[in-house]
């Protein structure tokens, strides 16, 4: 049987949903006010006709006969209705306490988005404040609600988890029986989403250690096998339980995935060697560190981060383990928005920031005016800019810094860039990305990519398929077909380290190298603080084998520049 409440609940849902929709506003206000009415009722509607129910003030015949509905069957056809027609994170938005139907619609129409990750990635980008109704509390206060619901929810970007990760482990080492603990699984791989936080610990006692953590000792594993679901933390905790002595086997076979300890036991056999990683003979010591495992097969220990089992054991067999990219190879930052558009800072303060890094360049690349969303430049503010540039870049001059005058250009639907040739001819360095009209069929999201990439005025395609980790898979592209395109008109490709996309992924960043295409490692910063997100980027990068030789920001200023004009 429903009570009012439940009653109520379902009639406001009705009119959340119908007000997004711009379906009959009137009825939707009417029920929006009836389930003001059902909450307040001293009598329980269930027990009532539908001539009562209408009787009641607030309430009238159209809704008595929705209740009816609802008191008979459960549920509302027109609801479900309106649910089949309307994108399901729009219908999670409408749950989150601050968000309201109105705001909700205003986001979803005027901005595009649809995802509670969407959102908060909108306001990490300042883009709310430019809606009407909208302001920088208002902003914020959306940011932390939408914040406070993605906390409680499954997986997590590498940027989310590793801090919580990081605080556990230190919470775990400070036990007592507590001899040896490690990170180990997915955030040791660096991968970009984590759906569970691992860790190995030498204990004296796992179940303590559960109980500390009150978390499940599964019993099925000798060594003791921890695991639960941390409310505070709103992610999977999987602890593995070892003696001191197994310690580094169980941190290599937990960090490892199948493939790659399989891929190091082909090795080993084509070698003529053994590889065993277990001790299963008291009498057999057991390896004091990777490196040893490692060792069997005659390699160097392969980074945590390429264990995937995806050809890294014959890649290092024919290689000899060639260093990855660093956080030091970083010269400089290529792609960043100012208060120009929709940065939180400044053009002087972004450039600052660089220098105070110890980056040698910033490459200010503002959104163009067809993203009249993000306050794209016209090309009057674009002049505007780079008289401010030219005469920062003389202040710069003396700490050897300079800004290079850039823009993130629209790919429009077309595939064209925005603004007109004569426009464009006055950056130095342009980016491509598409920013709307995402919802393409492969052959479309080709066909646009590449006009783009054919343009002369194209040096780096932004962030190739506009994915959003945990909110959007991105267009399906094919990225051989793009990344050959780019190699043939010498054009680079973005690694965006904004830890929402990670746009190109990692897995393609062999097949880049192998095709000569330069990757720019950049933060798509919109603020001081996402500067520092060209860390992610690198991760990445070396979970993709990215090679220095091979990354655009390594260049020293006069290079890049260099490379600029050899493209132009």
């Amino acid at each position: 049987m429903m009570t009012n409440k439940e009653i109520a609940k379902a009639l406001r849902k009705l009119a959340d949903l119908m007000e997004v929709n711009d379906d009959q506003p009137f009825k939707a206000r009417a029920y929006a006010n009836a389930a003001i009415a059902v909450g307040r009722a001293t009598e329980q509607l269930t027990e009532l006709n539908k001539t009562q129910i209408a009787a009641i003030k607030g309430i009238g015949n159209s809704t008595a006969e929705k209740i009816s509905e609802l008191i008979t069957s459960g549920s509302l056809a027109q609801y479900q209705t309106l649910v089949k027609q309307t994108p399901p994170g729009i219908v999670t938005l409408l749950e989150i306490k601050g968000l309201g139907p109105s705001k909700v619609k205003t986001i979803w129409r005027q901005l595009g988005v649809e995802t509670p990750d969407e959102l908060l990635y909108a306001c990490l980008e300042n883009r709310l404040v430019i809606l009407d109704g909208f302001g920088q509390k208002t902003q914020e206060n959306i940011r932390l609600a939408i914040a406070y619901y993605l906390a409680n929810q499954g997986s997590k970007r590498f940027a989310d988890a590793e801090p919580l990760a990081l605080t556990l482990l230190q919470q775990i080492r400070q036990l007592p029986g507590v001899t040896q603990a490690e990170l180990t699984g997915q955030i040791r791989r660096l991968m970009p989403v984590v759906d569970t936080i691992e860790l190995v610990v030498a204990a004296q006692h796992p179940e303590d250690l559960a109980k500390e953590l009150n978390l499940q000792v599964e019993a099925q594993d000798p060594e003791k096998i921890i695991s639960g679901k941390d409310t505070a933390l709103g992610i999977p905790i999987r602890i593995y339980c070892c003696s001191p002595a197994n310690f580094i086997s169980k941190w290599f076979e937990t960090t490892s995935t199948a493939k790659h300890v399989e891929e190091l036991q082909q090795a080993a056999q084509k070698l003529g060697k053994s590889f065993d990683f277990k001790i299963t003979e008291p009498q057999l010591q057991a390896p004091d560190s990777e490196a040893a495992i490692y060792a069997q097969v005659g390699i160097a220990q392969i980074y945590p981060e390429l264990r995937e089992g995806r050809g890294e054991v014959n890649w290092v067999l024919q290689q000899n383990l060639p260093q990855l990219v660093t956080n030091a190879d970083i010269k400089g930052i290529i792609h960043a928005h100012s208060t120009y558009s929709d940065g939180a800072a400044t053009l002087q303060a972004m450039a600052n920031r660089c220098l105070e890094l110890g980056y040698t360049y910033l490459a200010i690349t503002d959104h163009s005016q067809a993203a009249f969303y993000a306050n794209g430049l016209t090309s009057d503010r674009v002049a505007l800019q780079h008289t401010e540039i030219d005469q920062l870049n003389e202040k710069f001059s003396q700490h050897n810094f300079k800004i290079f005058k850039g823009i993130e250009a629209d790919i429009l639907p077309d595939g064209s860039l925005d603004y007109d040739e004569n426009t464009r001819c006055n950056f130095e360095v342009i980016i491509a990305s598409v920013h709307s009209v995402l919802r393409m069929t492969e052959e479309k999201a080709n066909q646009r990519l590449l006009k783009a990439i054919e343009n002369p005025s194209t040096h780096i395609l932004g962030h190739p398929t506009g994915r959003l980790l945990l909110a959007r898979l991105g267009y399906p592209i094919n990225h051989k077909l793009i990344i050959d395109a780019c190699a043939a008109n010498g054009v680079a490709i973005e690694l965006n380290a904004n830890p929402y996309r990670l746009d190109i992924d990692w897995t393609w960043l062999d097949y880049c190298q192998e095709k000569g295409v330069k990757i720019a490692i950049n933060p798509d910063a919109h603020s001081l603080e996402g500067i520092g997100h060209t860390r992610y980027g690198v991760l990445a990068a070396r979970k993709g084998k990215l090679l220095r030789q091979n990354l655009l920001n390594a260049y020293t200023p006069t290079e890049f520049e260099a490379w600029l004009k050899q493209k132009s």
